[in-house]
């Protein structure tokens, strides 16, 4: 594999973290992990990566931003995008990471990073709504709608990665 081969395969696994993370913001994650895996086809000819996959990733893709749209019009909880909130995820995303890659592998880096970075969001949210007057928070209700809709978009991002993943390594 030459170099240039090696730097772009990096650019496409960063990518693949990038659409993890994104997700957990409610930003179009699924549809970056798309693209980014649509690009490695181009590159790639379509050699690992055929255009079942693809059509597979792009469903999957468009799903997921369904529920994510449909979800915006219920009472589900949107937690502000702020430099805690983004730390705080990425701080557990790298700590989920390191405590599921041992017992999981290869599925424990992409799975922790997700249920890491969920869990620390989780945690900068909980600190800020115990900051704010009672009539200013958030019901538990509205919580936990917001933790499943963000399990479910990242529970798609991960079966993305990983249907994505095993074709290119098959």
């Amino acid at each position: 594999m030459s170099s240039f081969a090696s730097a772009g395969f990096v650019v496409f696994i960063l990518l693949l973290f990038v659409g993890i993370y994104l997700s957990l913001f409610g930003l179009p994650g699924t549809i970056i992990i798309f693209l980014d895996v649509l690009l490695y086809a181009l590159f790639t000819g379509f050699t690992q990566v055929n255009w079942k996959v693809l059509l597979f990733l792009l469903i999957f893709a468009l799903l997921s931003e369904a529920i994510d749209f449909w979800a915006g019009s219920t009472d589900a909880h949107k937690p502000p995008v702020n430099g805690q909130s983004i730390w705080g995820a990425l701080l557990g995303a790298v700590t989920g990471m390191l405590i599921l890659t041992p017992a999981l592998w290869g599925l424990g880096v992409w799975a922790g990073f997700f249920l890491g970075g969920l869990a620390g969001l989780l945690l900068m949210e909980w600190f800020r709504q115990s900051r704010l007057k009672i009539p200013h928070q958030a019901t538990y209700g509205a919580l936990l709608a917001m933790m499943g809709i963000k399990a479910v978009k990242g529970g798609f991002a991960l079966i993305m990665i990983f249907v994505s993943l095993s074709n290119i390594y098959s």
